[in-house]
């Protein structure tokens, strides 16, 4: 009989030993790092000491310290920081200012070693003078141009209210936006204040280079507080939501700043650099524009009217077209160029350079590919020859190779382009034909060869193209003649326009705006690009012919009529032209009317981009893993956060 209980024993034993022997370990550490304590102590006044010692409950680690832990007022001397064990520690460089509250804003950097709990946004703070400043403002910034987020820009403020502090004065206190565009400035005194941001290249926290991406208004604002209540979510489980806790806080004001940052336009003038591609030209391309185009001496060849010039609409690119053969064929062109350049003071000044401008390929290479083509066509001729078949005996004169984009189907709004490889010498619009079909005969058509704004080589063809009308678009041979003397082919094409049930129309009443204001509205695709452009008459955008699909809307307020989006400029107290964006998407089908009312301010402007469209993502959101309610699931046993014993407390 006591063997049999002994037996029983040891069995007992084994098989408690088998529901006691988890395979990890127990309970999950879901726990994130906690503060045991700092010197000087958080929130200490009178504080004369620049090394700050924080240490907390467990192994923790620092990360993306530089990016990610803001000091404010901003340091010029880096901090050292770094993790060790269980401690953060942080030195500050700069010298401490008197009466002045600093804070160190963590943000999301610190999470324990082992199991990367993340401890949440932590900002630790004293005072080296009798009292803490405790005010918070927050707000965003955004690009001006697309409202896009920007993530990493420098966020600061001034008490000192003049234009002039921006550019004079490193900011008084400092933050840094997050991937939504979002900061938090925090430790601010009570007073008036004003906000600026700023892509700081130097790290001096002023503005001092034009090519720093920068925001300004005139806004300025109190902080203030007021007290508030949110509602925070216990969750059971991934999936089942326990309870919602209404929780007291303070809630800072103005907590809506928004800051719309633009780059200046460089004005600084300077050659970029010179190429010559093709041998019957070469380019220059400068950093800016300018009237006056640059003069040119020839050092090995005479420049007296040896070029056709092709500029762009800015004047910051220039093509020079060499006229006569014996230069193309000349593979190094010596010249002096004299040009209008910033110097170091910023003022124009007349420049003059000594430049070698080589071709490419040289003339010996394109000889040598010149005699193969030929000698490929003598074979190809030779066997026509043998065959009986027909042949040429003369090398054919290579006509001018015209891009005509004239699509087979197309948009009664649609374009047909025209663009010629070379600088004309010789154009006949008159060889330029349409004709459309009616009741199954053809009529001639009116049509216009017109050149394209700002351009040289490039053309359109305007006609009223009527919805699902047949056309024969036909141009003679030897309409277009190059300044080589190459001459085009003929061309003929078939083109059908669309019938309008192919499409959507879509109108938009604009609200929100001054009535004198010249606004241009974009039509959008899922990838932020223009589809289409209207502008506003009378509050209205109407967009005729809309292929059917989603849409995106975008408007800008056009101040200086020119038909494009512009920068803004601080020294001249002008804002870049406003944008918005219509905060919905709006879809369009065939044979649909759509219409809508916009009020562009009936949305903060930091809630009007659709999150489908903005490329600036926000990161996800670091979180507690709550792992030990999976396992209580698991167990079949009823979870309490309050009885579950982490494996850091054991």
């Amino acid at each position: 009989m006591k063997k049999l209980v002994y037996i029983l024993c040891i069995a007992c034993a084994i098989v408690s030993c088998a529901r006691m022997g988890n395979p990890d370990g127990g309970w999950y550490d879901d726990d994130p790092p906690k503060v045991v304590s700092c010197s000087p102590a958080d929130q200490s006044v009178n504080v004369t000491s620049k090394k700050i010692t924080i240490l907390f409950d467990e192994y923790i680690k620092l990360e993306d310290a530089t990016n990610k832990v803001i000091v404010s007022p901003p340091q010029l001397e880096v901090p050292e920081m770094k993790a060790a064990g269980k401690k953060i520690i942080v030195e500050l460089q700069d010298s401490l200012k008197p009466n002045t509250t600093y804070t160190i804003d963590f943000s999301d950097a610190i999470s324990d070693n082992n199991e990367g709990n993340p401890m949440g946004s932590f900002t630790y703070s004293f005072s080296t003078g009798e009292q803490i400043d405790t005010f918070e403002v927050s707000g965003y910034v955004l690009d001006a141009s697309n409202l896009e987020p920007i993530k990493g820009i420098s966020v600061g403020l001034y008490d000192d209210l003049a234009d002039s502090a921006f550019k004079t004065k490193p900011m008084l206190r400092v933050s840094r936006t997050d991937s939504r565009g979002h900061f938090v400035v925090k430790g601010i005194a009570p007073g008036t204040y004003r906000a600026y941001a700023l892509q700081d290249m130097d790290n001096d926290y002023r503005f001092t280079q034009k090519g720093e991406t920068m925001a300004f208004n005139h806004e300025t604002f109190t902080p203030g507080s007021k007290p508030d209540i949110r509602v925070d979510t216990v969750w059971r489980d991934t999936l089942h939501i326990d309870q919602l806790i209404q929780v007291p806080y303070t809630h800072f004001l103005p907590d809506d700043i928004t800051l719309l940052a633009f780059t200046h336009t460089l004005t600084d003038r300077y050659l970029i650099k010179t190429e010559r591609v093709e041998a019957n030209k070469f380019s220059l391309y400068f950093s800016y524009g300018h009237e006056e185009l640059p003069q040119i001496k020839g050092l090995n060849f005479d420049a007296d009217n040896a070029f056709v010039v092709e500029t762009d609409e800015k004047q910051d690119t220039l093509h020079y077209w060499l006229r006569d053969s014996m230069l193309i064929n000349q593979d190094t062109l010596r010249m002096e160029l004299t040009y209008m350049m910033t110097d170091t003071l910023g003022n124009l000044v007349s420049q003059t350079d000594t430049l070698d401008v080589l071709a490419k390929t040289s003339y010996e290479k394109r000889m040598k590919a010149l005699e193969k083509e030929i000698a490929d066509w003598k074979k190809e001729q030779d066997k026509r020859k043998k065959r009986d078949e027909p042949y040429d005996s003369i090398y054919p004169v290579k006509p001018l190779d015209v891009k005509i984009n004239a699509p087979s189907s197309m948009d009664p709004d649609g374009k047909v382009t025209v663009e010629m490889p070379a600088p004309l010498q010789h154009c006949d619009t008159s060889a330029v034909k349409l004709y459309s079909m009616i009741d199954s005969v053809w009529y001639e058509s009116t049509c216009k060869l017109e050149p394209v704004p700002y351009t040289l080589r490039e053309f359109e063809i305007n006609a009223e193209w009527r919805p699902g009308i047949e056309y024969s678009l036909e141009i003679d041979s030897a309409a277009f003649v190059d300044m080589y003397g190459r001459a085009s082919n003929p061309f003929k094409q078939g083109l059908k326009v669309k019938t309008e049930d192919e499409y959507s129309n879509l109108k938009l009443t604009i609200a929100g705006v001054e009535d004198d204001s010249l606004m241009i509205v974009q039509l959008l695709n899922s990838s932020d690009a223009i589809q289409k452009e209207v502008k506003v008459v009378n509050h209205v955008a109407q967009f005729n012919y809309v292929k059917p699909g989603q849409y995106y809307v975008r408007a800008f307020i056009d101040n200086n009529g020119n038909g494009v989006w512009d920068t803004g400029d601080y020294d001249a107290d002008r804002q870049a032209e406003a944008v918005y964006y219509y905060p919905r998407e709006i879809d369009c089908k065939e044979k649909w009317d759509v219409t809508q009312v916009w009020n562009v301010n009936a949305t903060k402007r930091f809630l009007q981009k659709p999150l489908k469209i903005t490329k600036q993502k926000p990161d996800a959101e670091k979180k507690l893993k709550n792992r030990n309610a999976q396992r209580a699931k698991e167990l079949g046993i009823p979870y309490n956060q309050k009885n579950v014993k982490s494996n850091k407390e054991k």
